[in-house]
């Protein structure tokens, strides 16, 4: 009875079998860009294999298993011991495995390193974001534990290592190392420097032991954390310091580090968030005592980078899903994506897409380059395509999961978890208002960074009358400080949307280029997506967007 009845149809086939990589033009045409012709082709070859990975059926799978069956906390062994242990699914190891052996916490001083690692980072997380974090917070750790050559030293090579190794061991029993952190507490959020952890000075120098909670520790199951706890005065410089807290003593005796509970989160199911406490918890200082805000800065801007970098690899997934679904589904007498309205829909997507991913290989490639001028240019452009990129990256999805239909609203399409990690990159590494007020601060407290900021959108003037426009009123609301808090917000948009107009207007094809400067600069756009001018070449810019199996 089913077999004559239930006749399947009219459904696109799986968006499985292809190299994401190679598929996403934009992507491709900035590591041309960025990385250096000598390292090209190893760049290319290396991303192409894990692009491959990527598009296969079998990582799909390891994603949605990774999502469906998410970490649990085991507090106590059999006999009463205490462990405080989470147990993950096997699919998240093997996500990790692969992402650690492709080099994506180890960008530090290769060649090109930080496009490579952007690159090979907004590849993979697509196939699944939640591991995303504890690889972004091993990466990051870097600038922070270099600050302590000595740490530096025996650290380093652990965190940089292609190998992935899971399991509590001592660090240094370890061929491969990840890092997470411990910061906010829940009376101070962002607010870190009202934290109550403390820090007493053990006799050797450099060792502390902590007492105290945290709110939010990211990944519970690494080798080691940074954390900040308060010193008191009374024992040098006091206040907010940064320490290292190792799960695993060298002895192999576990750390005081008790779990009390995994927070049951919206989006990000996969990996382990938890409320930890210490209660005489051995860490070594990380910089100087008092200077923990300044010490954990690097990390905080480099996991900021890879906010940007994973909301651009959902829009990205999103996008493709929508494109491919439509390249196959017929409706009212023809393919969705030959619809003019659907086009245009499909191309606003597109247009959204790549101007997160162009910015976020941009800023990469500031990393690379490490020159006074670019690093000014990072300290405004980080927060401010953190604020902007995480921001968009909500609707994006929510009008990508809306061209498949009801398909779209079933779990099995992929597009509710790509839906409810979507909102994550705004509130992780400081929310909206954060960012906002933190490039305030740059503006008001180093002129290098605006200048930098404005040498980098100036590349572009000239070419486009409604970039030159934007760029007018930015320094007109730039030159106007009055109430300047109130109106942070506006002011951090423009800013990224003119800089994200003039990498563009310099790099993108022109139809790329011509409608996102109509329509995010020249005021020739609606408030929803699809309302692109229907005279630009929307056919274009959906196909250069196509992901082809």
């Amino acid at each position: 009875m089913a077999a004559s009845t239930h006749t399947v149809t009219n459904q696109p086939p799986p968006l499985v079998g292809h190299d994401v990589f190679a598929a996403d033009r934009a992507l491709v045409e900035a590591v041309d860009r960025h990385v250096a012709a000598e390292a090209g082709d190893a760049a290319r070859d290396e991303l192409s294999g894990l692009g491959r990975a990527a598009g296969s059926a079998e990582a799909h799978e390891w994603g949605a298993q990774a999502d469906r069956y998410p970490p649990r906390l085991r507090t106590h062994d059999r006999y009463g011991h205490r462990i405080d242990e989470v147990e993950f699914h096997p699919a998240w190891h093997r996500l990790l495995d692969r992402a650690v052996s492709a080099g994506l916490v180890s960008a530090w001083g290769r060649p090109g390193g930080h496009v490579r690692r952007a690159a090979g980072f907004l590849v993979w997380t697509q196939v699944e974001a939640g591991h995303g974090c504890p690889l972004s917070m091993t990466h990051a750790s870097v600038p922070a534990l270099r600050t302590d050559p000595e740490l530096a030293a025996e650290w380093e090579p652990r965190l940089t290592s292609t190998v992935y190794e899971e399991g509590l061991r001592p660090a240094s029993l370890k061929r491969g190392v990840l890092l997470g952190m411990a910061m906010t507490e829940k009376q101070g959020g962002s607010d870190v420097r009202t934290n109550t952890t403390r820090a007493e000075p053990l006799a050797r120098d450099g060792e502390y032991v902590l007492t105290g909670h945290k709110w939010f520790c990211s990944a519970p199951m690494s080798d080691g954390f940074l954390v900040l706890a308060q010193v008191a005065p009374a024992t040098g410089r006091g206040g907010p310091t940064c320490f290292l807290v190792p799960r695993v003593l060298e002895d192999g005796s576990r750390n005081v580090f008790r779990i009390q509970r995994l927070k049951d989160k919206l989006g990000n199911r996969s990996n382990a968030s938890a409320e930890v406490e210490f209660d005489g918890t051995w860490a070594r200082r990380v910089g100087e005592e008092g200077r923990g805000v300044r010490t954990i800065i690097g990390m905080v801007a480099a996991t900021r980078l890879d906010c940007v970098l994973g909301s651009a690899a959902l829009m990205r997934q999103a996008v493709a899903q929508a494109i491919h679904h439509t390249a196959y589904r017929s409706a009212f007498g023809g393919l969705l994506i030959d619809k003019p309205l659907m086009r245009n829909v499909l191309a606003d997507l597109a247009l959204e897409s790549e101007a997160a991913t162009t910015l976020g290989m941009r800023l990469a490639a500031a990393y690379d380059a490490d020159t006074e001028q670019e690093r000014a240019f990072l300290r405004l452009a980080v927060p401010a395509a953190k604020f902007w990129v995480a921001k968009r990256c909500t609707p994006v999805v929510v009008e990508a999961l809306e061209c498949l239909g009801g398909n779209g609203y079933v779990e099995e399409s992929g597009m509710p978890r790509l839906l409810r990690e979507s909102p994550l990159n705004s509130i992780w590494e400081g929310s909206g208002n954060v960012q906002a007020l933190d490039v305030l601060r740059a503006l008001q407290r180093e002129p290098s960074a605006l200048n930098a900021f404005l040498q980098e959108v100036g590349k572009a003037r000239g070419a486009d009358h409604r970039l030159d426009g934007a760029i007018k009123g930015l320094l007109t609301e730039l030159a106007d400080l009055d109430g300047i808090e109130a109106r942070a917000r506006r002011l951090v948009e423009r800013m990224a949307l003119v800089l994200q107009g003039s990498l563009l207007v310099r790099w993108a094809p022109p139809e790329v280029s011509d409608a996102f400067c109509a329509s995010r600069l020249g005021g020739d756009g609606g408030s929803v997506f699809g309302t692109l001018p229907h005279t630009l070449d929307l056919a274009s810019i959906v196909e250069r967007a196509r992901a082809v199996a």
